[in-house]
């Protein structure tokens, strides 16, 4: 096992923000069948998180477990209402609490899987819910959050789970929204759940760790790596696979490449957020733009406090 420190998401916002609602107020999950034994379970409000779940004939995977207690016990619920198969695993994507707070819902029976990255993170709960507290907008939702389960088996690149009849492949290909992404691949169905890793074509990513360089080699390797048709993001629509990955390819290389130029030349960040926009058509609705425009700015602070990171450690 690793024993390096991970890097950390950067707290800071700028401001103004626009959080995205993760609130559990309201959240309903809706099935849909990906393939036989495949489900993704869809949260009617986006950008609240989506779920999903897998089973063969010996054992069911539940992929992520809400932002409370309560939304686990719910998963757990929609999971066992598609299968007879016992649920006797769960896969975090990401350490981040709207997807982990939910594992102590879970009994000691069920496994959770998860990198040793996300592992590591997962260190300091009262940190952690002041991070994802902002989402809530005022809800008290996460006060019923007083432990945090943590994942039992840890990989560094690869983990399969046989389900009977149905393999999950997990895999792990470096930093990316954070340290320890994972990404949960059906490779009989083409689908991948892709937590914060990968999002839709024309939906801004957040690179929480500042490093969209890393980032683009992950997502490359990634591509590289597996067969997918469709992708089921953490946050909004199931969508095809290529098209996330050259979106978010000539994204992060944009986003790279003009903090990396600005810092550069002594731009402040400030400046840089004024000049380097989102077209004004950016987004499909009203919702989107206003997140894309958030999380954008977030990115370019996020990569300008890595690089002066890095300047002053030479």
């Amino acid at each position: 096992m690793r024993e390096h420190q991970p890097l950390r998401e950067i707290l800071e916002r700028p401001r103004p923000f626009v959080a995205p609602d993760l609130r559990p107020t309201g959240l309903r999950l809706h099935p849909e069948q990906l393939g036989d034994g495949v489900y993704a379970l869809l949260a009617n409000q986006p950008p609240k998180d989506n779920n999903g779940v897998v089973f063969g004939r010996d054992a069911a995977l539940v992929v992520d477990t809400g932002v409370t207690p309560t939304v686990g016990e719910r998963i757990r619920h929609e999971a066992s209402e598609l299968t007879a198969a016992p649920i006797r695993y769960v896969a975090n994507t990401t350490y981040h609490g709207d997807h982990t707070f939910g594992n102590t819902a879970f009994g000691s029976e069920v496994t959770i899987l998860s990198s040793n990255t996300n592992r590591m993170c997962m260190d300091d709960l009262e940190r952690e819910k002041r991070a994802r507290s902002e989402s809530m907008f005022g809800e008290s939702s996460l006060d019923e959050v007083t432990t945090w389960r943590r994942p039992d088996i840890v990989f560094d690149r690869f983990l399969s789970v046989d389900l009977g009849n149905k393999t999950v492949w997990l895999w792990h290909f470096g930093p990316g929204n954070g340290a320890g992404d994972v990404l949960v691949h059906v490779p009989d169905e083409g689908v991948v759940w892709t937590g914060n890793f990968l999002v839709p074509a024309g939906m801004v990513p957040m690179v929480l760790i500042g490093d969209p360089w890393s980032y683009s080699e992950s997502v490359r390797a990634a591509s590289e790596q597996l067969d997918i048709d469709r992708i089921v993001p953490g946050h909004g629509f199931i969508a095809p696979a290529r098209p996330a990955v050259e979106w978010m390819l000539d994204y992060l290389e944009r986003l790279g490449s003009t903090v990396l130029r600005d810092f550069r030349a002594g731009k402040d960040v400030d400046r840089i957020m004024n000049e380097f926009t989102l077209p004004a058509e950016h987004g499909e609705n009203e919702m989107v733009r206003a997140l894309n425009d958030s999380f954008h700015r977030l990115n370019i602070l996020t990569t300008y406090r890595r690089l002066g990171d890095s300047a002053e450690r030479g």
